[in-house]
């Protein structure tokens, strides 16, 4: 029986590579200068600091134009809030969101539901969601629909067997 998995995963390496390209831009760009804007990578989160909440927000902005060039989504990332750091800087974290919450999984599978194909069904598995059918045509129609809908995440569509 054909099925395939919807996943949200965020490619690393390509995190790492545009904050590496993002800090080299800050230190070299002249309206950066001595305003000590850095970006760091955790794990779980980016560390953005600067001197003034200006700086910040436009060093934010050079972290998403290389994002973006990497095919980086965007959505991956849940920015919080600007804080006060030490000596009048600031600073902002930005939480990397990955996997499929409970939320979005329960969503997803209304959805696909909803779409009343005969013979799709869906079901959660951990932090995807396996997505079988009879037919191939109505896996593609499932994966068609989920790429034209919103759901606050990014997807990817992976592991599809016939």
């Amino acid at each position: 029986m054909p099925s395939f998995d919807i996943v949200s995963e965020v490619d690393m390496q390509e995190v790492r590579n545009a904050v590496d390209q993002a800090n080299r831009e800050a230190s070299t760009r002249f309206d950066f200068k001595d305003t000590g804007s850095t970006i760091e990578v955790t794990d779980k989160e980016l560390v953005l600091h600067s001197s003034t909440e200006d700086r910040l927000r436009a060093l934010y902005q050079v972290l998403q134009e290389r994002l973006v060039k990497r095919e980086v989504s965007l959505k991956s990332f849940e920015a919080g809030k600007i804080e006060e750091a030490s000596r009048g800087a600031a600073r902002q974290r930005l939480a990397i969101r990955a996997g499929i919450s409970q939320d979005h999984a329960k969503r997803l599978n209304r959805f696909i539901k909803d779409l009343g194909l005969k013979g799709v069904s869906s079901q959660t598995q951990a932090d995807q969601i396996r997505v079988t059918g009879k037919k191939r045509d109505d896996l593609q129609a499932v994966i068609t629909a989920c790429k034209g809908e919103d759901f606050g995440i990014p997807l990817q569509f992976t592991n599809f067997r016939d």
